[in-house]
């Protein structure tokens, strides 16, 4: 499970929709922020990080990644983008869970609006 969530980050600071996307179930599910509407299926997911690596954000882990004994895995990173109004730094936690065979089923995205500090 760690190794798959390194890989999610190292496909999107790579700015790789497809490797991401591969990381997934066919009948996966994103839902990020939680709260948001959930993608559902690989095509909605690739759709979704197509466009988030198109904002040439880029990932840095703020801890390690931690597994557990069960089917899911949460990782604590930051998310660092540029926005009109400066650069900016979203903390998100994710916690991903996990089919037999090792793909995401779900991933949650836990942030919200004062979890991003922007920088002037």
């Amino acid at each position: 499970m760690k190794a798959a969530m390194q890989a999610y980050v190292d496909g999107f600071n790579r700015a790789d929709p497809q490797a991401i996307a591969d990381l997934y179930a066919d009948d996966a599910t994103v839902e990020d922020p939680v709260g948001s509407e959930v993608k559902r299926g690989k095509a909605a997911i690739a759709a979704f990080y197509k466009m988030a690596v198109d904002t040439g954000a880029k990932l840095e882990l703020a801890a390690p990644v931690r597994a557990s004994h069960g089917n899911a895995a949460a990782m604590a990173f930051n998310v660092h983008l540029n926005m009109p109004e400066g650069k900016a730094r979203i903390q998100v936690i994710d916690v991903m869970t996990f089919t037999p065979d090792g793909k995401f089923a779900s991933m949650q995205a836990y942030w919200g609006k004062t979890d991003m500090v922007v920088e002037p």
